[in-house]
């Protein structure tokens, strides 16, 4: 599900399905969450870069296919929204690096990073509601933080992909590359790497603090509510049917 690696204290998470451009599941929030629990404790980590393998997505959202079947009980375990949240509080910095799709949930994780490089090929989008859904692992409040309350609730009314350029213009990335931006996250860890360890954490400590109001307890039961919705089992059943012609 993940590949991963340490070196020169920068530690590489990839999200490693690209047969379904690497849609987060249950099992894919289970390993990132071991994954960043081993992390926290190994003083050679100073900065983590998460990414997708293949070069079509960083991550194209939540796997629907598992998503069709969930009930509310199994939603309000919120196991998406925890791990989400592990990387936001996670001790030393993160980067997202973003080649092409970074849809649903796949932007939800580039939003609980720290940082967010992306290259031209990256689209950007959170189209929740034609499925049936809303974002809610925190597309409706870290999202707004970028962007604006404004551009926020468009793109999550819409539903609409947005270019990078666009994406950028919004103020949605810290950089902007014209391919690979998994070299210019690392150029950027190594900026990072280079200064004081724990001046760097307590940095991050508190400047997450100072955002620290947010509606997740409202996602998670927004969430919870749809998950038993007709209309989200039927429009999933298309998608996937649709996938499959």
């Amino acid at each position: 599900m993940i590949t991963s690696h340490v070196t020169d204290g920068i530690a590489s998470l990839e999200l490693n399905r690209p047969e379904v451009r690497n849609a987060i599941n249950k099992e894919l929030c289970d390993d990132i969450s071991r994954t960043l629990d081993l992390w926290a404790a190994q003083d050679d980590v100073r900065v983590v870069i998460f990414s997708g393998a293949g070069a079509k997505a960083f991550a194209a959202g939540a796997d629907i296919a598992e998503l069709k079947d969930r009930t509310h009980s199994q939603a309000f375990l919120a196991w998406t929204q925890r791990m989400l949240q592990q990387v936001e509080d996670f001790p030393r910095p993160t980067i997202a690096a973003i080649d092409g799709y970074a849809l649903g949930g796949g932007l939800e994780l580039a939003l609980a990073c720290d940082l967010r490089v992306a290259s031209r090929s990256a689209k950007i989008g959170m189209p929740e509601v034609t499925l049936g859904i809303y974002p809610s692992a925190g597309g409706t409040w870290r999202l707004p933080r970028l962007v604006g309350l404004g551009r926020a609730k468009e793109l999550v009314y819409t539903g609409r992909i947005v270019g990078a350029e666009e994406a950028a213009a919004w103020g949605l990335f810290e950089s902007l590359v014209e391919t690979d931006a998994k070299a210019e996250a690392r150029r950027i860890a190594q900026q990072i790497v280079a200064n004081d360890p724990l001046a760097v954490q307590v940095a991050k400590v508190s400047l997450n603090a100072a955002a620290k109001v947010h509606g997740a307890p409202l996602e998670w039961l927004g969430q919870g509510l749809l998950f038993d919705s007709p209309e989200k089992r039927a429009r999933m059943t298309a998608f996937l049917e649709k996938r499959k012609k």
